[in-house]
């Protein structure tokens, strides 16, 4: 009788995050958006690359996950390295607005509710 078997698919997640058990930031989360910053791909390894080569617009961790048929802990570890790395960045938010219009409107709001 052989010893306990082992799963496949935990060698190959520490195997795809060279050895990393988490990610390397705090706050990501699967809906995380992240894009591609424009820097040299040279030096980074097969997964890190895979992940480069679909990041041409923004994509959630998890659409990197699902398209790269990786585990979504993988996934996490890989997109939080090459963000310390520069290679991704995390979109900027939308503009917010001006503070003083969003008062104004509340103040014409609550004139008119008077009225």
């Amino acid at each position: 009788m052989s010893g306990p078997r082992r799963d496949p698919d935990m060698v190959r997640a520490y195997v795809r995050t060279r050895g990393h058990s988490s990610p390397s930031r705090d706050g990501l989360a699967l809906t995380t958006l992240v894009r591609a910053a424009g820097r040299p791909l040279h030096g980074l390894d097969v997964e890190a690359l895979r992940v480069m080569r679909i990041c041409r617009g923004s994509l959630s961790i998890a659409e990197i996950a699902s398209l790269l048929d990786l585990p979504p802990t993988v996934g996490l570890i890989v997109v939080s390295g090459l963000l310390d790395t520069g290679h991704l960045d995390t979109p900027a938010p939308a503009d917010q607005p001006d503070i003083r219009v969003l008062e104004e409107v509340l103040n014409g709001l609550r004139a008119l509710a008077v009225s």
